[in-house]
C-alpha cells in the first residue's frame, strides 16, 4: 500500500443540511425567530411596583421597608409618675390596724429584724413607719401591748429563787 502524505487543508466534517444553501448567504426568514429568556430580567428586585397587574396598585400604598411603621418619640415627655404607695383610706382605726397586722410585707421584714439581718434605709424606713402608725391605732383603741416583764410578775415559780436556804438553818 502506497503512502498518502497529510494535508493542511480541513474538509467537511459532517453532512450539511440544506443543500441548496450557499457558505456566503445569510439565513433568509419571513418571521424572524424569538429570543431565548434566561431568568430574571435585570434589576428586578429593586422595581417593586412592576410585576402582576392586580398587585401593582396595592403595593404602591405599602411602605416596602420591613419592621415597625410606629413613630419613635425623639423628646422624651414629662410624665407625673403616681406612686403605688399611695394611703387608703379606712373608716375605722380598727379596720386600719386589721390591714396593718395583715400587711406580708411588714410582716417579712419584722422576721428578717428578728434574724438579725441587715435591712435598706427604705426598708427601715418603711417600717419605723408602720410600727409608729401601729402604736398610735393601738393607744386609740386602747389596747395594751404584753410585754414579757408582765409575765415574770404572774409567775408563781419565779420567787422560788429568792428563797436563801440557809435562812431557815437554825
Amino acid at each position: 500500500m502506497a503512502r498518502s502524505k497529510k494535508s493542511r487543508k480541513v474538509g467537511l466534517i459532517g453532512v450539511r443540511k440544506d443543500p441548496d444553501r450557499k457558505p456566503g448567504q445569510k439565513r433568509l426568514e419571513s418571521t424572524p425567530r424569538p429570543k431565548k429568556h434566561k431568568g430574571k430580567p435585570a434589576g428586578s428586585r429593586h422595581n417593586v411596583g412592576q410585576g402582576e397587574n392586580g398587585t401593582s396598585k396595592r403595593r404602591e400604598n405599602q411602605d416596602p421597608r420591613l419592621g415597625s411603621k410606629k413613630p419613635i418619640p425623639l423628646v422624651v415627655k414629662k410624665t407625673t409618675i403616681t406612686t403605688p404607695t399611695q394611703k387608703q383610706k379606712f373608716a375605722t382605726p380598727s379596720e386600719e390596724l386589721a390591714a396593718l397586722e395583715a400587711d406580708q410585707r411588714l410582716a417579712s421584714l419584722l422576721d428578717k429584724l428578728d434574724d438579725d439581718k441587715q435591712l435598706t434605709k427604705e426598708q427601715q424606713s418603711y417600717v419605723d413607719e408602720k410600727m409608729a402608725r401601729h402604736r398610735i391605732l393601738c393607744d386609740l383603741l386602747g389596747i395594751v401591748e404584753d410585754d414579757d416583764e408582765d409575765d415574770d410578775e404572774m409567775d408563781p415559780l419565779g420567787d422560788l429563787d429568792a428563797i436563801d436556804i440557809n435562812d431557815f438553818k437554825k
